[in-house]
């Protein structure tokens, strides 16, 4: 475990792109680029990148069966620090890959490293990321990025301590709070973590008391947050205008004060648009413990009963299925606070 100091890497580290493999590229064409209102680029071998902001790729789309993110791509600030982490890594005994050239072409960077994540999901640091050329086409006015990375990823585990224990090792990942929440008669707790200024960039929650998961990705939702709240409203809007699922309504959260909304995604993981979320000073900040996801809002949208009996499904099934945490990298977890 790395303890905040000298050698600590957090405020270094920021979310920089999600890979995303799917077999249904024309409706996520559609979704990313006609209804969220990203920039969409259509490369020769058949990719679609998605960008929020100058950087030549943000999400990156390939053809492929999971229909679920693959990997997840953190922008490290300088050499030093990547080397850092990679060092890390080694000393955990864990393996690491270079990625080629290709694939560090497609992603928009000058070179990455890959290495095993919890849930399935390659990690992969870079240290430089490509600026594209050209302007951006969006039907958005734009997205925060910056400092805070581009957003956020939400995970359900059996085994949260691990997957915090991990990003703790990895990143040096704080806790910022917790949610306690019960969904359909279901407890669940809720941790968020941050590795810079961003409320959280990895929300991690539980069924409490059950070794259960009830989402088939390996993702329940992913994040990023628009510059204006017309920007949340018009595209909105064009979801539902567009046929596309939403899965919850517009809300308000109760940690980290963000609006959003909750889009469908045509792999199944949700989508969340969010609005002027709280950005942490670290001098302040306190973990708080909130019962409740929502102030008001982010209620479901068309859910019946056959989505709900799907989700006691698949929970069921997970029990059968032995979730990646890299225990190398998790150490022993980290109790609740």
């Amino acid at each position: 475990m790395n303890a905040p100091g000298l050698d600590s890497v957090f405020g270094s580290v920021h979310l920089g792109y999600l890979v995303i493999e799917s077999n249904q590229l024309a409706d996520w064409r559609r979704f990313g680029a006609d209804a969220i209102g990203l920039h969409c680029d259509e490369l020769d071998n058949g990719l679609l990148r998605f960008r929020l902001d100058d950087q030549q790729c943000r999400f990156l789309l390939r053809r492929g069966p999971a229909e679920d993110v693959v990997a997840a791509g953190w922008h490290i600030d300088d050499h030093t620090t990547f080397e850092q982490i990679e060092a890390r890594i080694l000393a955990h005994g864990v393996p690491v890959t270079h990625g080629t050239a290709e694939e560090a072409a497609a992603r928009g960077v000058a070179r990455l490293l890959r290495f095993p994540g919890p849930k399935g999901i390659a990690q992969e640091i870079y240290a430089e990321p490509l600026m594209a050329d050209e302007p951006l086409r969006m039907r958005a006015s734009g997205f925060v990025t910056g400092d805070g990375g581009m957003g956020h990823i939400a995970i359900t585990s059996t085994k949260p301590t691990q997957i915090r224990g991990y990003f703790t090792t990895v990143f040096d990942a704080r806790l910022t709070d917790y949610i306690d929440e019960t969904i359909s008669g279901i407890k669940a707790k809720m941790r968020f973590l941050r590795v810079n200024e961003r409320h959280h960039t990895i929300a991690v929650a539980n069924v409490q008391g059950l070794p259960i998961d009830p989402i088939r990705t390996s993702i329940q939702h992913l994040n990023i947050q628009a510059a204006t709240l017309d920007d949340v409203a018009r595209s909105y809007q064009r979801v539902c205008e567009l046929g596309f699922d939403m899965s919850l309504s517009v809300g308000q959260h109760t940690n980290d004060k963000e609006l959003s909304y909750y889009a469908r995604t045509p792999s199944g993981f949700d989508w969340e648009v969010g609005w002027n979320p709280v950005v942490v000073d670290e001098s302040t900040w306190e973990p708080t413990t909130y019962q409740g996801i929502s102030i008001w809002g982010h209620t479901p949208v068309g859910q019946t009963i056959i989505d709900r009996l799907d989700q006691f499904r698949l929970a069921a099934l997970s029990l059968g299925h032995r979730e990646e945490t890299v225990p190398a990298l998790a150490g022993d977890g980290i109790p609740d606070d």
